[in-house]
């Protein structure tokens, strides 16, 4: 079976966000699905739950999905051997590239094991105070500036249209950039909710109008963020 095992959002937060499923499963497993190997053995290691890291084997997806290079996870798959799949940072199969592993399989008759932890997606969600029964997550917008304006434009009119909480996220270099254009773009009644830093002592979760935020717009750079607007 495919165990999904969730990471951490921010540093030192074990205890907040891991279950006792999460130790219990992972002393079981010699076999992960990971995007970067270095960081997978880092969270590995942090468990400290008496698992020789060293003999684990690990099969990088990266960025881009390829099923050449999981190849020997997936034949483990099929031959009823554990294999865990390990987001960067919170769940996996959200906007992360795991998704297509779960896809297969569910195609090839192998169980997914989803284990409880923390989504930054849904923490955003349910401390906005927007709308938690009509939403929906569109991932990264697109880095072209006019791509994104327009996508901004469209967001907000289905806010107004659907009475749908839109959520989207983006790299945290580019996160001062982003805002700026909602800043700009969107009506100044429109409410934005910002989610940094979750559960991290730092942690930032406030929703306010388009005009409040214009009078003192925070700097969210570097700063792992989930973006919010409702109206």
């Amino acid at each position: 079976m495919l165990y999904l095992i969730p990471n951490l959002l921010a540093p030192h937060t074990h205890r907040q966000v891991l279950t006792s499923q999460v130790y219990e499963v992972v002393k079981q497993i010699q076999n992960f699905i990971v995007e970067d190997i270095r960081s997978a053995r880092r969270f590995l290691s942090s468990l400290q739950v008496g698992i020789e890291i060293d003999k684990l084997s690990f099969f990088e997806i990266g960025k881009h999905a390829d099923f050449g290079q999981l190849a020997p996870a997936l034949t483990l798959l099929k031959q009823q051997i554990p294999v865990g799949l390990l987001s960067e940072a919170g769940c996996p199969a959200i906007a992360d590239p795991g998704a297509f592993v779960v896809a297969w399989c569910h195609e090839n008759n192998v169980k997914v094991v989803p284990l409880v932890g923390a989504s930054s997606i849904l923490l955003a969600l349910i401390a906005s105070g927007f709308n938690g029964q009509n939403f929906c997550f569109h991932g990264y917008l697109p880095i072209d500036k006019q791509e994104r304006n327009q996508k901004i434009k469209d967001l907000e009119n289905a806010i107004y249209q659907n009475n749908q909480t839109q959520i989207f996220i983006e790299t945290p270099f580019r996160n001062n950039d982003l805002l700026k254009s909602i800043l700009q773009i969107c009506r100044p009644h429109t409410k934005l909710c910002l989610a940094c830093n979750l559960t991290a002592p730092d942690e930032l979760i406030r929703t306010q109008t388009i005009s409040l935020w214009s009078k003192n717009p925070p700097d969210l750079h570097k700063k792992p963020c989930v973006f919010l607007i409702y109206k």
